[in-house]
């Protein structure tokens, strides 16, 4: 690798909205992120299907799932 063109490499502390927070190594000392695995939906459990048309009605109908 050459010298000196690659950036530092060093601690980073990550503080989400949700107000958890974390360290990971990157070349920035501090990053702000909206959403992280402690408040996402698909992780906490949470996730719900959001069907204004009725389209998943139709799916289960059509192919009489319960």
């Amino acid at each position: 690798m050459k010298k000196e063109i690659h950036p530092d490499y060093m601690e980073c502390k990550v503080s989400c909205a949700c107000g958890n927070t974390f360290e990971i190594k990157t070349d920035k000392a501090e990053l702000s992120i909206d959403i992280c695995n402690e408040c996402h939906p698909f992780f906490t459990g949470s996730e719900k299907i959001v069907d204004a048309a009725g389209r998943v009605e139709k799916f289960k109908n059509k192919y009489k799932l319960s």
